[in-house]
């Protein structure tokens, strides 16, 4: 059955990009509404739905926006969140421009969620089933969807800075995965390109606190990395929270090398394309068991400090 959470959360940060604190709050939704933020803080509280053809240019960061011109950005990690705890409606009040960026992973959205729970809602699953491969090619970047009756993942990247160097993973994010493997993974970055982040007016509420910061071989960021191949596995969260967009859970092996998010969006916007390449199944209890959420409790909530 779909759900939507039991009770109402809320978080306090700014953003990870324009610096502006802000409050976000999520809201138990009906079957089927999806999940749409809305911007409490401007005149008729615009609704944005978190969709990909919503998707507009943002640096850095997942951003969607309104025929009104409303936006909200950085929307990845809250999404990965949504789609990684199983939740498939959901209202987000936000009163700025940018999602908060608490610790730069999921883990603090996660452990909310998780803390009060998902409620059924008296509606079937729906899933995209990917039926042909598509992919999206930018020089030696490139993402790609593949048949698979369950959400995979495989990722690459590619480092000069030797905190990070070359790291590959492949993972089922099948039965709670996300939650125990990826939501805790930081966003990351290389000192040398702070200061041009931030004359673009871009990382103006980046800190060590909310990033992993390398420089060479050295993390700078306090208590240093969380997990040996943090960076990828923030690379596949972030997926996850992009491909999230599709407005239902993908049963697709996903394949990054190098990809971003504005390649994630490109390639769900050549799966939608192509009206063969996908179909919408109703989710048996089999496949439900499958999803990403599946079988999560509060026990699995992630320890966040």
């Amino acid at each position: 059955m779909q759900t939507t959470i039991n009770e109402t959360v809320s978080f306090d940060g700014v953003g990870l990009h324009t610096g502006v604190p802000v409050r976000m709050t999520l809201r138990p939704a009906p079957a089927g509404f999806g999940i749409a933020f809305r911007r409490v803080d401007l005149g008729g509280q615009p609704r944005i739905p978190a969709v990909w053809d919503a998707v507009v240019p943002g640096a850095l960061c997942t951003k969607i926006a309104a025929p009104s011109g409303a936006s909200v950005s950085t929307i990845e990690h809250i999404m990965a969140a949504a789609a990684g705890c199983g939740v498939h409606n959901l209202t987000i009040d936000i009163d700025g421009p940018e999602v908060p960026v608490m610790d730069g992973s999921s883990a603090v959205f996660v452990a909310e969620i998780l803390r009060v729970g998902l409620r059924a809602l008296d509606a079937p699953i729906r899933a995209i089933e990917v039926l042909d491969r598509v992919e999206v090619r930018n020089g030696d970047a490139m993402a790609r969807l593949d048949p698979c009756d369950h959400l995979e993942m495989a990722f690459h990247i590619d480092f000069a800075d030797a905190a990070i160097g070359r790291q590959d993973k492949t993972m089922s994010l099948a039965n709670g995965a996300f939650v125990h493997e990826l939501c805790d993974s930081r966003t990351f970055c290389r000192a040398a390109d702070i200061d041009a982040m931030r004359a673009q007016g871009l990382a103006l509420g980046g800190s060590l606190e909310n990033a992993v910061v390398v420089k060479g071989a050295e993390v700078l960021s306090p208590g240093g990395l969380r997990h040996h191949d943090e960076a990828v596995r923030h690379k596949m969260l972030d997926a996850l929270g992009d491909l999230a967009l599709a407005g239902a859970p993908l049963l697709a092996h996903y394949t990054g090398v190098r990809a971003g998010h504005a390649m994630t969006n490109a390639l769900l916007r050549a799966l939608f394309a192509r009206p063969n390449a996908c179909r919408i199944v109703t989710a048996s209890p089999a496949l439900a068991a499958r999803l990403p959420g599946a079988g999560l409790s509060r026990d699995d909530a992630p320890r966040v400090v």
